[in-house]
């Protein structure tokens, strides 16, 4: 393995890659001149299509974008899309967690179970790719976890969003805490986060609505009445015409690109400008501080020692 991947080509698992964020990352990281795959479930089946649409582009532009199989629901899935691309390779430099689901409706009408699945969908999808994938990048010495958050977990958040946002901030609280755990094998962390794009994927149309369709109706009376509708175009209006879904995937490409060492903790796409920028300065300053002052101040930057912990792990 290279000791330094700067601008060199890299094998990067992009999950969730079958539309949105995930297939506009996926390609641009290919244009960029990784090698890129692009990962999605049932691909034999609804995500066929996804599929020869991202293998045409390939051939038409001339990059190395593939598809493995992944769903990021079950284990083994995950754990298979993980030994093919070693099988292939060798091993993996990026995992982006891209993966995810929004519902939107009142909070009270969505069943417990209804938030259990978007949690899993949003948080436990990222855990079981990391159980299949560090091992060997904590192997390698070296790697980039890029987890691709949301706006909502810090900054202006407004109703009938509450199972995604919930999950998006247990996500965002995970991927800090991998951080600080992963820096001494040589692994960063990057954290972008987008805020609310209306416009260019499917987020808002492909969003999911509550099972209790009789408590979600109550609220579509009374004092509510017409509030989903003011809630969707209260954020169009916050967004500027020019807003543009590529420079979420442009910040991809930049955080991969950057030499190791020098990645951001985080990069804020956010056109609307919710707010969540200036909590998160503050909330990452004070996570800074207090590293230090309990003697882990070293976690806040990833330790490059790839020759020495990838000699130590041979088998």
């Amino acid at each position: 393995m290279k000791s330094d991947h700067t601008k060199s080509r890299q094998v990067i698992l992009v999950t969730g890659a079958s539309s949105g964020f995930g297939a506009l990352a996926a390609r641009a990281l290919a244009r960029a001149g990784h090698t890129v795959y692009a990962s999605m479930r049932d691909t034999g089946g609804r995500n066929a299509p996804q599929v020869e649409a991202a293998h045409d582009y390939a051939t038409q532009h001339g990059v190395d974008l593939r598809t493995v199989e992944l769903d990021v629901q079950s284990q083994p899935s995950a754990d298979a899309a993980v030994a093919q691309i070693l099988a292939a390779h060798g091993h993996i430099d990026v995992l982006v967690h891209n993966a995810g689901h929004m519902v939107f409706g009142p909070a009270e009408a969505f069943t417990p179970e209804q938030y259990a699945q978007l949690y899993d969908v949003n948080v436990l999808g990222t855990q079981r790719v990391n159980r299949a994938a560090l091992p060997q990048l904590r192997k390698q010495g070296r790697g980039l976890v890029l987890w691709v958050g949301s706006s909502s977990h810090r900054g202006g958040t407004p109703p009938y969003l509450a199972p995604y946002f919930a999950a998006k901030a247990a996500m965002d609280a995970l991927a800090v805490s991998y951080a600080g755990e992963l820096a001494r094998w040589g692994i960063e962390t990057s954290i972008v986060v987008p805020g609310a794009f209306t416009k260019g994927t499917n987020h808002f149309a492909h969003s999911g609505t509550p099972v209790d369709v009789a408590r979600a109706a109550e609220y579509e009376a009374g004092p509510t009445t017409s509030f989903a509708q003011e809630i969707l175009d209260g954020l169009a209006s916050c967004e500027p015409p020019d807003a543009d879904v590529a420079t979420v995937a442009q910040a991809m490409v930049d955080v991969v690109d950057a030499p190791f060492g020098h990645r951001p903790f985080r990069v804020h796409i956010d056109p609307s400008d919710d707010g969540c920028e200036v909590v998160n300065v503050v909330a990452d300053r004070i996570r800074a501080e207090f590293l230090r002052r309990i003697g882990l101040g070293d976690l806040l930057m990833p330790r490059d020692n790839a020759a020495t912990i990838g000699r130590a792990l041979e088998p």
